[in-house]
């Protein structure tokens, strides 16, 4: 039932738009004023009703799998869950399909099942009761090959950071299919900080941080970072950026790291709950909510 349930995910992730994004989407064609950018918008939302009407992926790139399983202590066989998603990955790569986008990094040998060593990667959170409540994120490569994660010096503090926010979009440019998603980590260490950047790619769109200040620092980068002018695929334009999520740890006090990471304007996620019992909730998509 779980590799089912993974299965799912990733078909409903690669085909179906999460709602808050296509809704972002349609508001920055409301809204923008480029007619070069309103083109390339117009481009995306067809995209989106194509790939939902032939039930075929968004992108040619189906990016790397990463599932972030939320664990209630109590919930049943936990301990074959990874093998269960590498399962779900592997039929996921033959049946929806996907693209094969696992390869050996000193041989160039693709897997060619999207499963290998450390891949589909599987973040834990392990928490009481007998839920689980199981994410997936489907990220291309173009995206995440402008990730940026810096060490600052613990003096430059936030200006620090929205420095180094809006350098990163400028430096980024094109590379991610704007208009772009940013992940913000603050804090930790550096693998803290880019852990909390990917993971905050989850948070819908319409959610601001529950935190007042920094949902007013991430409406600030928004701001920052669309007054760029990278616009819809680097052509130019008023939406270089959908959203900004913020999320931070504790740091050493000699240390500030700031981490970016970038979703493309398919930020392709989809969530499921599941009982103990076998009941499955599926979350924020279009396909039944119960089975």
């Amino acid at each position: 039932m779980l590799e089912e349930v993974a299965f799912n995910l990733i078909r409903q992730a690669v085909i179906y738009l999460p709602v808050d994004v296509k809704e972002a989407l349609t508001n920055a064609y409301a809204n923008e004023s480029s007619a070069i950018a309103r083109t390339q918008l117009n481009a995306l939302l067809d995209n989106i009703a194509l790939a939902e009407a032939q039930e075929k992926p968004i992108c040619q790139d189906t990016g790397t799998l990463t599932f972030y399983v939320k664990a209630g202590a109590d919930f049943p066989n936990i301990d074959k869950l990874e093998k269960t998603l590498n399962s779900a990955a592997k039929r996921a790569t033959q049946e929806i399909p996907l693209r094969p986008n696992a390869i050996n990094p000193f041989t160039g040998k693709n897997s060619d099942d999207n499963t290998g060593r450390f891949v589909p990667v599987v973040h834990w959170e392990i928490v009481p009761g007998e839920e689980l409540e199981l994410t997936v994120l489907v990220k291309g490569g173009g995206s995440e090959n402008v990730s940026a994660v810096g060490m600052l010096s613990a003096g430059e503090g936030v200006r620090g950071l929205k420095r180094f926010v809006v350098d990163a979009v400028v430096k980024a440019g094109a590379m991610p299919c704007p208009p772009t998603i940013l992940g913000v980590g603050v804090g930790g260490g550096a693998d803290v900080a880019v852990a909390l950047a990917k993971k905050a790619l989850l948070r819908p769109l319409n959610k601001p941080n529950g935190d007042v200040e920094i949902a007013g620092l991430e409406r600030e980068l928004l701001e920052a970072a669309n007054m760029t002018g990278v616009g819809p695929m680097g052509l130019g334009g008023d939406t270089s950026v959908l959203g900004v999520h913020v999320d931070w740890a504790f740091r050493h006090p000699a240390s500030y790291p700031v981490a970016v990471v970038f979703s493309c304007w398919a930020c392709r996620r989809a969530s499921a709950r599941i009982n103990a019992d076998g009941e499955v909730v599926y979350l924020n998509h279009c396909m039944e909510d119960t089975v």
